[in-house]
């Protein structure tokens, strides 16, 4: 079963002062580049596993799609999502629902080839099973469907204590270079760390070929790969997060997914 931290009515009020929970698809740095794996959804039904706050539910609705169903082990984050949406729009549904039971994702779903699109940002490292969820996402999609997915990155999610150290220049008196400490790289499984105001997040580690060969083994071809970072030109359009975002210069953050079912 998965953790629920989002419930937590203290990590609850820290997460709404996210960039990403204020600002919403504007506060997500990697959204430019994650948006580009997406397919039309004109008249698509999409399923959003781990929809939060229903940002990307209701971007899904309003670039086309049909139905879009909306996933999340947290009644908060469900309860805030319905808040932002149209209620009179009957074509975004929100749903309760823990993606790590198999029970759930037979129940919420639906039956084999009925799902145009399987989308899902930032959820996928919280499950302990993501490889019989990958097998369940093949199943519903139709053929030519896509999983198109975002997750912190291995070299994100593999130290055991995260952050950035500084260390001194060799032969250079004084000055330091910032890293990211990278160990137990292939020692992959549950990880724990603190985050925001909660003791004790769950998430799991995987290698990006774990990632990869979970997709491959269902019977996906990969069609979108990146490893997000800000570019320069990123960088240049947004000074300020050098800032914000000053980690995300010296390593990857995101791993940004897309695979698609074969016709």
């Amino acid at each position: 079963m998965s953790q629920n931290i989002y419930d937590s009515a203290p990590f609850f009020s820290s997460y709404a002062n996210l960039p990403r929970s204020v600002s919403g698809l504007a506060g997500a740095p990697e959204w430019p580049r994650l948006r580009t794996f997406l397919p039309p959804v004109q008249n698509a039904r999409v399923l959003d596993l781990g929809c939060g706050y229903g940002w990307y539910t209701r971007h899904l609705r309003s670039a086309g799609a049909s139905a879009v169903l909306g996933i999340d082990v947290s009644a908060k984050m469900l309860e805030r999502a319905r808040e932002l949406t149209d209620a009179g729009d009957g074509g975004v549904v929100y749903e309760r629902g823990d993606l790590d039971d198999a029970e759930a994702r037979r129940r919420l779903f639906g039956g084999e080839g009925e799902v145009d699109l399987v989308f899902s940002a930032l959820a996928v490292h919280y499950l302990e099973g993501l490889e019989e969820a990958v097998h369940d996402v093949f199943r519903v999609l139709k053929p030519g469907g896509s999983f198109v997915f975002s997750a912190e990155h291995p070299i994100f999610t593999a130290p055991e204590r995260q952050g950035v150290v500084e260390i001194p220049v060799p032969g250079k008196e004084g000055e330091v270079r910032r890293v990211w400490p990278l160990h137990d790289y292939q020692k992959q499984g549950l990880r724990v760390t603190n985050w925001l105001a909660a003791e004790g997040v769950r998430k799991y580690h995987r290698t990006v070929t774990t990632y990869i060969n979970l997709l491959l083994d269902a019977g996906f071809e990969l069609t979108g790969f990146n490893e997000w970072y800000p570019t320069k030109e990123e960088l240049d359009a947004n000074p300020w997060w050098l800032n914000e975002h000053k980690n995300e210069t010296i390593k990857p953050t995101f791993l940004l997914v897309k695979a698609t079912k074969r016709a």
